[in-house]
């Protein structure tokens, strides 16, 4: 059975820093080989979108709202896919939620795309405030 459980969300004030993290499990071997992963974010108010993104190839995307400022990357050793959020702003508050296809045929920045993932995990809640 596939899951993902996000944790790390927090509060923070403007220009802090938050670590997310994403344990996925339950994937056939092709996760090792083949997949797309990515986070994703519903602000207050908005519809759920791509924040960045990594494929099997060690590519990484990002939304330009968030390029230079996030780092996705996965750490195989834990399992997990982790998100390192800089420089923080009062726009980055929402819920983030993580997701996961293996085997997929995307790839790059493909992976940004909500319509390729078939598992998610229920989110965490990030705020930014002062």
């Amino acid at each position: 059975q596939v899951e993902l459980m996000e944790s790390g969300g927090d509060s923070v004030q403007p220009g802090g820093s938050l670590r997310l993290s994403c344990k996925f499990s339950g994937f056939s071997r092709s996760i090792d080989t083949n997949y797309c992963m990515a986070w994703f974010r519903e602000r207050p108010g908005g519809e759920r979108e791509a924040v960045a993104a990594l494929d099997d190839g060690g590519r990484t995307s990002y939304a330009d709202f968030v390029k230079g400022r996030f780092t996705i990357a996965r750490d195989n050793a834990k399992g997990t896919l982790d998100l390192e959020m800089n420089s923080l702003k009062l726009d980055d508050t929402g819920d983030y939620y993580c997701a996961v296809n293996s085997p997929t045929r995307a790839y790059g920045s493909s992976c940004l795309f909500r319509t390729n993932y078939d598992h998610w995990g229920q989110g965490t809640q990030v705020t930014v405030s002062s």
